[in-house]
């Protein structure tokens, strides 16, 4: 049985909710509408879910039956309001919309629009725009000329190609489309937030580049119509001579491109709304347009149009300057000379003297189209390439050779103006299959865009698929072919070649492609502009953000400028043909981006990839990318190159210096396989010696306000990586994760931060423990993951442990030594680490010192070469000492240890130091009795305070009676020596440590009495520290480093106050040390 929840307000006598208009306490508020939004100013991106446009507050949950989860409120809203706000839910498109229906009012008391709901269907907001931007100016001014230039069947490859790569690029886009709610944005939206900032700024960056270009090649569209088939007269420039023809419609089109680029950025300038009211007018002009070709096809198969071709032998005549296809005529029975004559003649006489071909071959009329019946189809079938300035010839016509055919370029015959082959006909081409992004582009006007898109956007390219096939078949069965090569009409008077086809008249082509073409520039430059600024915005790329302001009403005015700039580029250029092959590039690389985004998203099988368009397949997307990227090297291998160079800059300079985003993208769950699928790889066997190499755990102390304590050891870090394997930094903070939460956070923080100002390059992690005992110990077990786990932990030496009454310090650090040596981990120990060199210092010739007493792997020879190639060691150079004794050979030691360095490929000096066996100093003794009852003093920080503060006084005491008895040895003999303990005490210490006397012990008469006493064991251990103390400071003391095998502690942990005493004495006297501790295995090998 269904249960009702109502949720009713409870009646307190307190003023209502309603009445109420300060509510603190609303716990459904959005955030504030004037707050920045975090990341990449898109509002929507907030939360997971949509926020709602309003910021109306919600109403106040007040009830009992929810009253279990009335803590969690602040943080977890109600379901029945989650699903009001993404009900209510609206997305205005990118950059049209908010400046259409700007807020004029002035003043504070500004009232809110209302926000009207998306309403168009597929029909108006998808596939028509898609059909508009398709369609354009290729197909009026270039696809007769590529169908005679590469024939019927090459023409159908380029047109198949072309449309199969929009083809596959609208599937992979209908998915990504569908796979949630698409803000206003468009594929700029859609390829950066599926592979990340750097990919999409890069890939939206070539996507205005294109969009700006092709702005270019519409304009240059329109003038070409005006000044070539609408008022030729209207020239600035006019050619004198043939040959200069070119030249001046080059220069021609470069003022009037200009001039219209001003014009254009004017009109997007001050009314952009009235650009887009005008778009279905365009829209009406390339439809009429299409649909006066088709009828005039079929009039051509019952009548066809009389426009006579003059040919000359099998060469087409320009024709320009005469009306009659004749050489002579009988004008009253008298023969006369045409202007055909005189064009080829150097007087109208009949006894003049004419060009060689001219008086060999006669001239025939032949109809430039034939109509669908005649046949015409056979002879163009197959392509005519060729050079520039080739003529264009009728191959069945007959025609008689000249011996002489320099002056032919000065003659009016039609020639090619650009050198032809297939891939330029290819990237001409392909901007007339562009355009496939309107429909998601206009995502936010749509009424269901999760289903119009998928379906416009396909059923365009299907149309206009097959406008373009049958167009190519249509214009090879209707036209003769050397009217088809014939770019500019000239054979046909100058009319379009288009257009002589078209019913009823040419003006209806030639009109409709005119308007076409100011419409799509128009379109173009109202569109990069918003695209340049949408990027702007992201904040993805530092240098762009000032394109991202604009006037009061959001209009990007700096972005229009940049665009009209760069448009001004195509502009100079000047032709159509070289133009468009740059705007291919950009747009292949969008395309390939869409296709590798949706591909990637299909393979990684993300949770969120759930789209509602489902005819989509990996294999499709990648054979799209494929398509997309043989398409770039087709239509220009060098501009590919340069495209691609363009996108590289633009991806390296975000990852460097752009913004941090993190956009749930497709690359970081690329890497994250990639890292999974290595990291089981790893998991399957440890490293080679071969490629061991140091993976650091970092272990550093923090100060009170949780910064690091030594950066200099994050530095030295650095430089003994350079930026190579694995790094992991850990700290520990003493409490509960609970309390310590906002400390671990920030401690985090800080250690990031100076991470990045020592350019030390890997992971971070801090712990909170109940000690720092614990904690370390935990870093040190379960610090990485599978495979990438650490192998060597590098700490920081406790410099106070002598000065703090707290043993803590120095036992967590045995406890540490004691760790790593059972997890056969190296240990890395750094003395006087604030000391070391910074990143930016560079060390001056000076030497790394190793003394390797005894081998423990070898690490000792590896991390001087590692440290060497580091700018900042660079010009060190490595000395390698080793010790002798007395029944050693030094000299074949040296030799060996010579010939054991050339096979590990290591340049270094080598010297043995020989250590005579000698008797232990006083000051041995001395010291070891001065550690011993230091010892005993920590053993008995049990008593109570003032018992402490005495025994500390006494042992006080002892030590300055004992040093002043050390100062008079050679005025003083044994029995001056004031005694502190009794006869007693003394006795049972001497019997106790009998047993373990040495040869020491026997010439016990030579010794102070309270020497005696002494553990004959850390005498030992004493005296060696002090002799290789002594050694090391008399060989290494200007060393700019110097590395030593670190002793272990003793098992026996009631020495451990002792063991730090003996590395103090070790240490003594030396600047920046490196104690170094293997991890038990071999690191270093001789084998290739």
């Amino acid at each position: 049985m269904p249960t009702n929840f109502t949720v009713v307000p409870v009646k307190d006598g307190r003023k209502s909710r309603e009445d109420d208009d300060v509510d603190d306490n609303n716990v459904f508020r959005e955030e504030d509408e004037d707050a920045p939004f975090p990341g990449d100013g898109m509002p929507k991106e907030s939360s997971p879910f949509i926020n709602n446009t309003d910021n109306e507050k919600g109403n106040l949950y007040d009830g009992k039956n929810m009253a279990l989860f009335e803590e969690e409120m602040d943080s977890n809203p109600m379901v029945s309001s989650l699903l009001n706000k993404l009900a209510n839910y609206t997305n205005l498109t990118q950059g049209v919309k908010e400046h259409e229906e700007a807020d004029d009012d002035e003043g504070p008391a500004k009232t809110k629009k209302p926000v009207k709901s998306p309403a168009l269907g597929t029909l108006i907001g998808v596939y028509l725009p898609c059909l508009q931007n398709i369609l354009g100016v290729i197909l009026f001014l270039r696809l007769t000329w590529i169908v005679g230039t590469a024939g019927i069947m090459e023409s159908l490859a380029i047109v198949v190609m072309t449309c199969s790569c929009t083809m596959l690029t609208a599937i992979s886009m209908s998915a990504i489309a569908t796979n949630g709610v698409v803000p206003a944005g468009g594929s700029y939206y859609m390829i950066s937030r599926s592979l990340g900032p750097e990919f999409g700024g890069a890939v939206g960056l070539c996507f205005y580049l294109g969009t700006t270009f092709a702005g270019s090649m519409y304009i240059l569209g329109t003038i070409e119509i005006l000044l070539t088939y609408i008022v030729p007269s209207a020239a600035i420039f006019k050619a004198e001579k043939k040959e200069d023809e070119a030249e001046a419609l080059l220069n021609n089109m470069r003022v009037y491109g200009t001039c219209c680029l001003t014009l254009m950025s004017l009109v997007v300038f001050v009314g952009v709304k009235y650009v887009n009211k005008l778009a279905l007018v365009f829209l009406a002009c390339v439809i009429l347009s299409i649909l006066a070709i088709y009828a005039g096809v079929i009039k051509t198969a019952f009548e066809p149009p009389d426009f006579p071709i003059c040919l000359l032998g099998n060469r087409t005549l320009q024709n320009h300057n005469f009306d009659q296809c004749l050489k002579t005529m009988e004008v009253d029975n008298v023969t006369v000379t045409t202007k055909l004559w005189s064009l080829f003649c150097d007087s109208p006489d009949l006894n003049a003297t004419c060009n060689e071909y001219f008086t060999l071959n006669n001239v025939t009329v032949i109809q430039g189209i034939p109509g669908l019946t005649s046949g015409v189809i056979r002879d163009n079938i197959w392509g005519d390439y060729g050079p520039n300035g080739m003529l264009v010839e009728n191959k069945h016509q007959a025609s008689e050779p000249a011996a002489d055919t320099s002056q032919d370029i000065y003659m009016p015959y039609v020639a090619n103006d650009i050198t032809t082959f297939f891939t330029l006909l290819v990237g001409i081409y392909f901007p007339s299959v562009t355009g496939i992004m309107a429909g998601s582009n206009r995502s936010g006007d749509l009424r269901d865009a999760q289903k119009s898109i998928p379906i416009g956007t396909i059923m365009a390219i299907a149309t206009t698929t097959f406008i373009y096939i049958s167009s190519v078949i249509l214009f090879g069965a209707c036209i003769e072919g050397v009217v088809l090569r014939d770019k500019f009409g000239d054979s046909v008077k100058g009319n379009l070649v288009i257009g002589i086809l078209a019913w009823p008249s040419p003006w209806v082509i030639v009109i409709g492609s005119f308007f076409s073409c100011c419409g799509a520039g128009l379109q173009s430059l109202t569109g990069a502009p918003r695209l340049l600024q949408a990027i702007a915005r992201d904040g993805i790329v530092p240098f762009l953000q000032v394109f991202g302001h604009g006037k009061a009403n959001g209009e990007p005015t700096w972005a229009l400028l940049l665009t009209g700039g760069i448009c001004e580029i195509g502009i100079l250029i000047a032709s159509l043909d070289a133009v468009a092959p740059i705007l291919s590039m950009f747009f292949l690389m969008c395309y390939l981006f869409v296709n590798l985004a949706c591909a990637l998203q299909t393979l990684l099988r993300t949770p969120n990839w759930r789209p509602r368009f489902k005819f989509y397949h990996w294999a499709l997307s990648f054979l799209g990318a494929s398509l997309c990227l043989s398409l770039m090297f087709i239509c220009s291998w060098y501009y590919a190159l340069v495209a691609m160079l363009i996108a590289g800059c633009i991806y390296k300079y975000i990852e460097y210096r752009g913004a941090e985003k993190e956009w749930g993208d497709g690359i970081n769950g690329l890497s994250l396989n990639a890292a999974r699928y290595a990291l089981i790889r790893l998991e399957e066997a440890p490293p080679h010696t071969k490629n061991w190499r140091p993976q650091m755990l970092l272990l550093l102390n923090l100060d009170s306000d949780h910064t690091v304590k030594h950066p200099r050891l994050l530095s030295f870090c650095t430089q003994l990586k350079a930026g190579k394997g694995l790094t992991i930094v850990g700290s520990v903070l003493e409490g509960t994760y609970m309390t310590k939460e906002a400390e671990v956070k920030k401690a985090e923080q800080n250690i990031k931060s100076s991470m990045t100002t020592e350019r030390t390059k890997g992971f971070c992690h801090v712990v909170a423990s109940s000690n720092l005992r614990d904690g370390f110990s935990h870093l040190i077990q379960t610090a990485g993951l599978g495979g990438m786990k650490h192998n060597t932990v590098l700490m920081a030496w406790p410099g106070t442990w002598k000065q703090s009454n707290d043993p803590v310090s120095w036992k967590n650090f045995i406890e540490t030594v004691r760790e790593t040596t059972a997890a056969h981990q190296a240990l890395l120990v750094a003395k006087n680490v604030d000391s070391f060199p910074t990143n930016a210092d560079r060390l001056g010739q000076g030497t790394i010192d190793v003394w390797w007493v005894v081998h423990d792997g070898g690490l000792l020879m590896l991390l001087p070469f590692l440290l060497r190639q580091h700018k900042v060691w660079r010009k060190c150079k490595m000395r390698i000492f080793t010790v002798a004794n007395m029944d050693d050979n030094s000299i074949q030691m040296k030799k060996d240890l010579q010939m054991f360095l050339y096979h590990l490929r290591l340049d270094a000096e080598v010297e043995v130091v020989e250590m005579h066996d000698s008797d232990i100093s006083a000051f041995t003794y001395e010291k070891t009795l001065v550690m011993e009852q230091r010892s005993q003093m920590l053993k008995q920080m049990q008593l109570s305070r003032t018992e402490r503060e005495r025994e500390a006084q006494l042992i006080h005491d002892r030590n300055t009676v004992s040093h002043a008895a050390l100062n008079d040895k050679a005025d003083a003999g044994p029995d001056r020596v004031h005694m502190t303990w009794t006869k007693d005490k003394f006795l049972t210490e001497r019997n106790r440590n009998r047993a373990e006397a040495n040869m020491g012990v026997r010439d016990i008469f030579n010794m102070k009495p309270e020497w005696e006493s002494l553990n004959q064991s850390n005498v030992r251990r004493m005296h060696t520290a002090v002799k290789l103390n002594e050694v090391v400071v008399n060989k290494s003391q200007g060393a700019h480093l110097v590395l030593l095998n670190m002793p272990g502690p003793p098992k026996n942990r009631g020495g451990d106050e002792n063991y730090m005493e003996f590395l103090e004495v070790l240490l003594e006297g030396l600047n920046r040390v490196l104690l170094v501790r293997g991890g038990g295995r071999e690191v270093i090998t001789i084998y290739s």
